[in-house]
């Protein structure tokens, strides 16, 4: 099957800056994919170049099959992306901007449709409302609408839930499941680790411009088995012995976290706590999650 896009040794330079360094990687038609990386990592120049805001120094990048740059028009077509920026029109109403957007794309006749999306974006009460009139969280409800207007197979979503309401996530997401369900290809940036690990069925991780881990989800969580040994302690001060364990110590809630390669190595760590002289006044186990297999890849890919 060919794949919704197909990413091949993508370079990029803006002048003597590399911000890709030779990225491949092949996202299936039907995936809900993850994009994760720190700032600066190149989420937002790869998302460009397959949107075809920005060309590729070297490498090439096709969706279903077209190629961005020579066949760049049916590439548009099945291509929706969400923008980080808010970027809104002010001179026309949400309905108007829709069937602009839907001008845009070639497609008459869309009412239908906008009324839906609209109604599941929760949008239909301002759909007559001014662009400038609304708020923050009912613009990035529009830049979701106007990605979603032409029914295209694949959407992008860059950091689509950044600043909104719990309402608006919820909305979102419900939406955004069903299109997955029904064959739309979802690819996800966020920096909302927990939404990627409960939602994105495979993710890659990109550092300085290249991947550095690529898996399934779950396969990611079962390679950092183990988890976190969260304390507070008092008595003493947590001994040098134990300092390789540390992932964090906080002096204003005062817990200290140890990380747990194997949960056997809890017993060694609270004897050689209790040899230092420390007492534990509280104590929790927390369970690897995707936010820990995140700090760990970006730390062994330094």
């Amino acid at each position: 099957m060919t794949p919704a896009i197909d990413v091949r040794a993508v370079v990029k330079h803006y002048g003597r800056f590399e911000a890709l360094r030779g990225v491949s990687l092949a996202i299936e038609q039907g995936e809900f994919f993850g994009l994760l990386g720190p700032n600066g990592a190149g989420k937002t120049s790869l998302i460009s170049i397959i949107a075809g805001l920005s060309r590729a120094t070297s490498g090439s990048v096709a969706v279903m099959g077209h190629d961005v740059v020579d066949d760049f028009r049916a590439a548009r077509r099945k291509l929706g992306v969400v923008p980080q920026e808010l970027v809104f029109d002010p001179f026309f109403t949400v309905r108007e901007t829709l069937r602009l957007t839907s001008g845009y794309y070639g497609v008459r006749d869309n009412d239908a449709w906008i009324d839906e999306v609209l109604e599941n974006l929760d949008l239909t009460s301002k759909a007559d409302a001014n662009m400038r009139a609304l708020s923050g969280g009912m613009k990035r409800r529009v830049l979701v609408a106007q990605a979603l207007v032409h029914r295209p197979p694949v959407i992008v979503l860059d950091e689509p839930t950044a600043g909104v309401d719990v309402e608006l996530r919820r909305t979102l997401w419900a939406f955004i499941r069903r299109l997955n369900r029904d064959g739309h290809t979802i690819v996800l940036t966020t920096h909302y680790l927990e939404e990627a690990q409960e939602l994105c069925g495979r993710i890659a991780m990109l550092k300085a411009g290249a991947v550095v881990a690529l898996d399934r989800t779950t396969s990611l969580l079962r390679s950092f088995a183990g988890g976190r040994l969260q304390l507070r302690l008092a008595g003493a001060p947590l001994p040098e012995s134990l300092r390789e364990y540390l992932v964090t110590e906080d002096s204003d809630t005062g817990l200290t976290t140890l990380r747990v390669d194997r949960f056997e190595d809890v017993e060694t760590l609270l004897a050689a706590l209790r040899v230092a002289g420390c007492r534990i006044e509280e104590m929790e186990l927390l369970h690897t999650d995707l936010e820990d297999v995140f700090m760990r890849v970006m730390q062994e890919a330094a």
